[in-house]
């Protein structure tokens, strides 16, 4: 389809924006209702129901009453799994719609949508669910007169609290294992980005999950989000989204009944290029992506750019070269590679920011401005800083924009000295010719996901999460399926 095309479909699209509870599609209890707005244009998406305690109260004993029922968490794995990939069929057959949605709600760029989210969630559903008739429990090796069986059982009610920069694959990340295992799931949308959850939603029930298997409640964080991690009924908060509110969560699941809790939270990802990079042209390119990529909304950002000197000032002058091919522009021209920033708080947040690195000393090589703002839409120029050090706001907090910290280093030792020093520990990645050198620098680097001569490489058989406040918890692969089961030993003692 061509830009006219696309933008023809925007203005037809039809889509929900109530609560989907027990199968159907409802108003809040309150009647309440927000809005949200298109990131590109900053008009308003529609009035969305304002789920708070009272919808959550509901969608749990639905929640609740689906899984005591055995009529989802019963059914045998391969029963789950036609279901499960049903629904991931018909997301197939609905790609331009999902990815239409995520551009619209998100500001991601049409061509992101449609070549990696919308078909991300649905690999990601049909993936968990050939999985799942593939794990084997276990007999405990034990004396002749006992058996022992380890067995696995779902958790019961999961609730999922998404995040607004991929709101589809990262529902569809905890949707697809906790669904496969049995479990019933309350997924909370980003209140900034609700629409492709519901619309989720409907087609999962269209595919034949039972209702109350699958709900979605749009609303605010302080209300359902909060409401859902205090309620004793649900058994686990799987999150993504910031370390700030992922703390808060961990608290709630310890005040109420010290519910199951999986944070993927913040990181501030280390990007090493050393000496003797075999290709530094790549390495520029995969790091101007890095940070660029989805308006460096992005949690495994390669938001620190650590540079040995001997290629320091080169690589500054090839990224700002690079960043040129990365100016946003709005989200459904198909030659955009860059979209509008979420929302004006965000993009307020990422010019202080801005603002912040240039009192501190850091130099603003190129980049830093809000653009486009004739469209009503929040832009911003991708933005590299050089002569950062390591104790500057912009090079240890996140940011969540396109701004990227270039560190010198004079040695393998201070790089790792640097990248390590993080309260995060997210994603790293490093540039070497030499395998010895990626080996030790792998290890030594302490976060969940090193790249080596890449940058975000990986599919659904690696699993993903993060070291020290970058959470807990693991997403994708079987590990993610074995994190929405229980572990049941049984002795049975023989005559």
């Amino acid at each position: 389809m061509d830009n006219q095309t696309w933008h023809a479909l925007s203005e037809q699209l039809e889509y929900s924006t109530q609560a989907f509870i027990n199968g159907e599609l409802t108003d809040a209890v309150s009647g309440k209702t927000f809005s949200s707005l298109n990131p590109a244009t900053g008009e308003s998406l529609g009035q969305f129901s304002q789920c708070d305690s009272a919808d959550v109260d509901l969608a749990v004993g639905f929640a609740r009453q689906a899984f005591e029922s055995g009529v989802w968490s019963s059914k045998s794995p391969s029963e789950r799994k036609q279901v499960l990939l049903e629904f991931a069929k018909l997301i197939e057959l609905n790609l331009d719609t999902l990815a239409l949605l995520e551009s619209l709600d998100a500001g991601k760029p049409i061509s992101d949508t449609l070549g990696y989210d919308a078909p991300a969630t649905a690999r990601c559903i049909a993936w968990n669910a050939e999985a799942i008739d593939k794990l084997y429990d276990e007999v405990a090796p034990t004396t002749s007169d006992a058996l022992a069986l380890v067995t696995r059982e779902p958790l019961g009610v999961v609730a999922a609290i998404v995040p607004w920069n991929f709101p589809a694959v990262m529902a569809s990340w905890k949707l697809g294992p906790a669904l496969a295992a049995g479990n019933s799931v309350i997924v909370k949308p980003s209140e900034k980005s609700p629409l492709s959850a519901i619309y989720l939603a409907k087609l999962a029930y269209q595919a034949g999950l039972p209702a109350g298997v699958f709900q979605v409640l749009p609303g605010f964080g302080h209300e359902a989000g909060q409401a859902l991690a205090l309620h004793s009924d649900v058994d686990c908060i799987t999150f993504t989204g910031s370390t700030a509110v992922g703390k808060k969560l961990l608290t709630f699941a310890g005040e109420s009944n010290l519910k199951r809790t999986f944070m993927e939270c913040g990181g501030k990802s280390p990007h090493i290029i050393f000496p003797d990079v075999k290709n530094l042209d790549k390495a520029v390119a995969t790091a101007a992506a890095a940070i660029c990529y989805n308006q460096g909304e992005v949690c495994t950002a390669g938001s620190r750019l650590l540079v040995h000197r001997s290629l320091y000032q080169t690589v500054v002058d090839k990224l700002c070269q690079q960043v040129q091919d990365w100016q946003p522009q709005n989200p459904l021209l198909l030659e955009s590679k860059m979209g509008a920033i979420i929302d004006e708080q965000q993009m307020n947040k990422v010019l202080g920011y801005i603002e912040l690195g240039q009192q501190q000393g850091a130099t603003l090589a190129c980049g830093g401005k809000q653009v486009l703002s004739e469209t009503g839409g929040f832009y911003i120029q991708p933005t590299i800083f050089s002569d950062v050090t390591p104790d500057m706001a912009i090079a240890r907090e996140e940011i969540f924009g396109p701004v990227l910290s270039v560190i010198a280093f004079d040695s393998t030792e201070q790089a790792i000295q640097i990248a390590n020093d993080s309260e995060y520990g997210l994603a790293a990645g490093l540039w070497t010719a030499d395998i010895s050198t990626a080996v030790r620098v792998s290890r030594a680097l302490r976060a969940g996901t090193v790249f080596v001569n890449n940058w975000d490489g990986g599919d659904m058989t690696m699993p993903f999460g993060g070291y020290k406040q970058s959470g807990n918890g693991r997403d994708k692969s079987l590990h993610a399926i074995e994190k929405y089961t229980e572990l049941k030993s049984t002795w049975i003692e023989l005559d």
